[in-house]
């Protein structure tokens, strides 16, 4: 797997609003997980996600990912992302943040995507008011919280 190419195809199907270019990257019952939109599964559902969800709400996106690395099962790459928003608050300004992207990979496409992304930036970048900022925190603080992994950093 030639993983810059891989992650070339990943960013600019996003620019393009490709859904089809990007799901052709993962398993027939991959699961992409959004940081804002949550869980698709499969090929049908990821290209939905990106034909649809990212474009409900936003357009011209830009997406770059940074020094991957991998060791053949995972692959992780920092990401930084952009996009301009369509929300009447907005105003068409661009909405910036940085992440890091963590694939699971499978016989040569990804079985599983995740994200973590400083999200907060964009939500001021757009114009949220304070308070439905510290709504969206807190929802993904008990996201955060709800994850079998942090069952033992809450006991």
């Amino acid at each position: 797997m030639d993983v810059s190419a891989v992650l070339k195809i990943f960013c600019d199907a996003v620019v393009r609003r490709d859904g089809k270019a990007l799901a052709g990257l993962f398993a027939e019952d991959g699961v992409y997980h959004d940081v804002f939109y949550g869980a698709f599964e499969g090929r049908a559902r990821i290209a939905e996600l990106i034909d649809d969800w990212f474009y409900r709400t936003a357009e011209d996106f830009r997406w770059d990912m940074h020094e991957p690395v991998t060791d053949g099962r995972i692959l992780y790459a920092r990401y930084t992302f952009s996009y301009r928003s369509k929300l009447p608050e907005a105003e068409g300004r661009r909405a910036m943040f940085e992440g890091v992207a963590i694939m699971r990979l499978q016989g040569g496409l990804i079985a599983e995507y995740h994200e973590v992304a400083n999200t907060a930036p964009a939500f001021v970048d757009i114009g949220f008011a304070p308070e439905r900022i510290a709504k969206i925190i807190g929802r993904q603080g008990a996201e955060l919280k709800a994850r079998p992994e942090m069952k033992h950093h809450l006991a």
